[in-house]
């Protein structure tokens, strides 16, 4: 659907990913963690930049100035950052990427809990249980890793975790290892040997 020269339908799943944030207390905690790299009188908060660089992304961004479809559409997004403030707040995070990633992490793993508690427990006899499976991707050109698979199509073979949340549970994807098509199905050797030289 375009309406005003814009293509909305498209987006319409960044604000469910904004309220979802929102709802989980994933967007409180990474302001809270990431506010040491708030430089003073700064405008826009780094917790809120990280989360719209990766809204963008899951829109099929692939670089930063990509934010520029969540700036198009304020009413949607609120106010998003330009490119040059990114692009500083990318600098600072990347002189302390130990300490960048923690705080990420640690919020991540604070609204993970949060959902996880809200759809019930998801351990059995106080376990975790990731359910591990392959699926074959077909890719139409010669991307990264791409190789003939075992049903004699071309792509990739990856591995996917996924929590079991028990009965009636759809299980929440929490790892992704991407193999080349031609890694086995059923060994959790992901990647063939590298061949011997002669």
């Amino acid at each position: 659907m375009i309406t005003g020269g814009e293509s909305l339908v498209s987006h319409a799943g960044g604000a469910l990913l904004v309220q979802t944030a929102r709802r989980s207390g994933l967007a409180k905690e990474l302001s809270s963690r990431l506010g040491p790299w708030r430089p003073p009188f700064a405008v826009h908060d780094p917790g809120k930049t990280v989360l719209d660089l990766a809204v963008a992304v899951a829109l099929g961004g692939d670089a930063a100035c990509d934010m520029g479809l969540l700036r198009a559409q304020p009413g949607v997004f609120g106010s998003v950052a330009s490119d040059p403030t990114v692009s500083r707040l990318i600098t600072r995070l990347a002189e302390d990427p130990d300490g960048a990633l923690a705080a990420i992490s640690s919020a991540r793993a604070v609204a993970r809990e949060r959902v996880w508690n809200w759809a019930g427990a998801p351990t059995q006899d106080g376990q975790v249980v990731i359910d591990l499976d392959a699926t074959l991707l077909t890719a139409h050109s010669e991307k990264e890793d791409a190789t003939r698979t075992w049903k004699k199509t071309f792509g990739h073979h990856p591995l996917l975790g996924f929590v079991d949340h028990g009965t009636g549970g759809a299980g929440e994807p929490v790892a992704e290892l991407l193999c080349p098509g031609k890694a086995g199905s059923n060994t959790a050797r992901r990647r063939p040997p590298a061949a011997r030289p002669r």
